[in-house]
């Protein structure tokens, strides 16, 4: 076909099937590694677009080496507002959302844009991490584990299930159906948040159907520290989440917050409680460990998982990692609420444009703050 190209870097105008976004901000050596492996995409026609959200470092370098079609902001202003920019630009009739620290494997896009081919009822998809994260460590290994072993549980049916959510970790959606909704909320995720999981809720309550495909996959790059565990679980995904779901009136009961879930958080409260008990009544251990063994118990299979994947010594070592982020659970519950209560959180979401003032040609807004540079 004349309007598919064979990748990035092909000649000629030919109009491609397939756009990937990037936003990326300081991506570093992850992000090198991310356009590499993005390369090495087998049967996949499509066109290379990075929104370079203000970076001080050679991210817009290595972008414009991958044969990307570069869009540059002086200063940051956050994946929602770069992905948008990205998707107003592109030219593919599906847009593939990638984390700039996410590898794909070489037959992720065209498994996914397969989806599509064969389903033209489908509005978007996304996959998981593998379960072979690339950074070392027992709380980056954790973390990213935790969420593989998440996106691979449920019902699937020929290898995807429905459901109510996004991610843009590594998510394709049909681009058309993405501006008519009207794209990620700028203004209420200024920050990374849940920017994919609302657009989400948005589209299926509009009747669109979203899936996720177990064998849509790339390999998470990030170093995780403890600290950067709690900031994201508490201020980056569970308040803004709650706050999301007291806005909307929605009910979740998949993913990270299935019923089991919540009763795992009840449980790590319960630990914490008598730990702190302990200190003045010693007989509260007991209930300290009931609580943890529930927590165990509640998750086996995913400790079953741990230890075939990276040995006994590290599903036991990663039972405390695992109470840590109950327990980020429960605090963000708890922060929700009183923000809930005081007011915040309770504005709906803005409508961005669907149309680019100027699609892929050379311009300058007032005061340098965006850059459009076409290659």
């Amino acid at each position: 076909m004349d309007d598919v190209p064979p990748g990035p870097t092909a000649s000629g105008p030919r109009r491609p099937v397939l756009s990937v976004v990037i936003p990326v901000y300081n991506g570093g050596s992850d992000f090198g590694r991310c356009l590499r492996r993005l390369r090495e995409s087998l049967g996949a026609d499509y066109e290379l677009i990075v929104v370079d959200d203000g970076s001080t470092d050679d991210s817009a370098a290595l972008a414009l080496d991958a044969g990307a079609r570069l869009i540059r902001h002086k200063s940051p202003r956050g994946p929602a507002s770069a992905r948008n920019e990205g998707a107003v630009a592109a030219r593919g009739s599906l847009v593939f959302f990638l984390d700039a620290d996410v590898a794909v494997h070489p037959e992720t896009l065209s498994r996914a844009a397969e989806r599509f081919t064969t389903d033209p009822g489908l509005t978007a998809l996304f996959g998981s991490y593998d379960d072979e994260p690339a950074a070392p460590g027992l709380v980056s290994r954790f973390r990213n584990l935790l969420h593989h072993f998440t996106h691979q549980q449920g019902e699937f049916h020929e290898g995807v299930r429905p459901v109510h959510t996004f991610w843009t970790g590594c998510g394709m959606i049909r681009r058309r159906a993405f501006l008519d909704a009207g794209g990620f909320d700028p203004r209420l995720y200024v920050r990374p948040a849940i920017e994919d999981i609302e657009l989400g809720y948005r589209l299926t309550r509009d009747g669109h159907r979203i899936v996720l495909a177990r064998d849509v996959l790339g390999t998470h790059l990030k170093r995780w520290t403890l600290a950067s565990m709690v900031k994201t679980d508490v201020f980056q995904r569970g308040v803004p989440w709650m706050l999301l779901l007291k806005r909307q009136k929605v009910a979740e009961t998949d993913l990270n917050v299935r019923p089991g879930q919540k009763l795992c958080v009840a449980a790590t409260g319960l630990t914490v409680l008598s730990l702190v008990g302990a200190a003045w009544s010693p007989w509260l251990l007991g209930g300290a460990l009931s609580g943890a063994l529930a927590v165990v118990g509640l998750n086996r299979g995913f400790y079953r998982f741990l230890a075939r994947k990276q040995g006994v010594g590290f599903a036991v070592a990663a039972v405390w990692l695992h109470l840590i982020y109950y327990l980020c659970c429960g605090f963000s519950v708890v922060i929700a609420l009183v923000l809930w209560q005081c007011g915040a959180g309770r504005r709906s979401p803005r409508r961005v444009p669907s149309k680019p003032k100027a699609i892929g040609s050379r311009r300058r807004e007032r005061k340098g703050e965006t850059r459009w540079i076409r290659q």
